[in-house]
């Protein structure tokens, strides 16, 4: 089976190419240079011409705060090019494997979000992630989307390498305890999409919500990789009014992952364990 897999040089698509090692599938990685998904006639002919059976869409717009001060191209690749590749699947009768963002949420809750609860982005970024969601179904394609949250690997740019490099430069460093999620390792959503397509479950259509298993504040995720880096940096907590912004976060951003566990057989780990694990790789390369 051929597997396109876009956006393939950012966070996801780095660590897909590491758990498909040895796989008989042929996966295709294209980012901007191989594949401008916001040319529908490119994309249509790419699926066409390699007999494209899933799409796996690891490309977005994820800069928050610059979506509110240009919100014409965060729409262009969360909206309008999840569009291109939705009806393009559509066409060749392929699935396409997205992925989204708590984002869509308010966050204003205290219990974790289920798929089907309501939706209120609070800003740009998560208003144009919402509209590629409905975009996509909209055109009736075949498709699994999936949610996620604060992700995070050893491959780009990511809050664990800022704090390993903030917590190595620095003495002292704020950061806010007053927005709560849960943190996602790229490497452990990547192992659940090769489960998908290799075990051949398709077919179990929807939107899902991943994430690592348990709850933390930014503060918390801090310190606890300043403790696993090594580093001896004092992290004291603060309100999030003490950083303005024009961008209004989530305070709220857990979600609840009971559907994707029951409906892919998949046990997900402590965002703990695996956080330790991708330090690991970030100080010795094991992968």
């Amino acid at each position: 089976m051929n597997i396109l897999v876009t956006g393939a040089n950012g966070q996801l698509g780095n660590e897909m190419r590491q758990v498909l090692v040895g796989n008989s599938d042929k996966y295709i990685f294209t980012d901007v240079t191989e594949l401008d998904i916001t040319d529908a006639v490119a994309v249509l002919n790419m699926v066409k011409h390699e007999n494209i059976k899933v799409i796996v869409n690891c490309a977005a717009y994820t800069n928050v705060d610059r979506a509110e001060n240009d919100e014409q191209t965060a729409d262009l690749l969360n909206n309008q090019a999840v569009r291109n590749l939705a009806e393009a699947a559509k066409t060749v009768d392929a699935t396409l494997i997205h992925i989204s963002t708590d984002y869509v949420f308010r966050g204003d809750g205290n219990i974790p979000y289920k798929e089907e609860q309501p939706t209120d982005p609070l800003g740009a970024y998560g208003r144009t992630k919402l509209a590629g969601e409905y975009s996509l179904i909209a055109t009736g394609c075949r498709y699994i989307i999936i949610r996620t949250a604060w992700l995070y690997s050893s491959f780009g740019k990511n809050f664990v390498k800022t704090m390993r490099q903030l917590t190595t430069d620095r003495d002292e460093l704020k950061v806010v305890f007053d927005q709560v999620g849960t943190p996602t390792y790229a490497g452990d959503l990547a192992a659940l999409i090769y489960k998908i397509i290799d075990t051949r479950m398709l077919d179990r259509q929807g939107i899902y919500h991943f994430s690592n298993e348990g709850v933390c504040s930014w503060y918390d995720f801090a310190v606890e990789i300043c403790e696993l880096s090594g580093n001896q940096c004092n992290i004291q907590p603060c309100h999030s009014d003490e950083f303005p912004s024009k961008v209004q976060r989530p305070h709220y951003s857990v979600l609840d992952k009971t559907k994707v566990k029951s409906s892919f057989g998949i046990e997900i780990p402590h965002w703990r364990q695996s956080l330790k694990r991708c330090i690991n790789e970030m100080c010795y390369g094991n992968f």
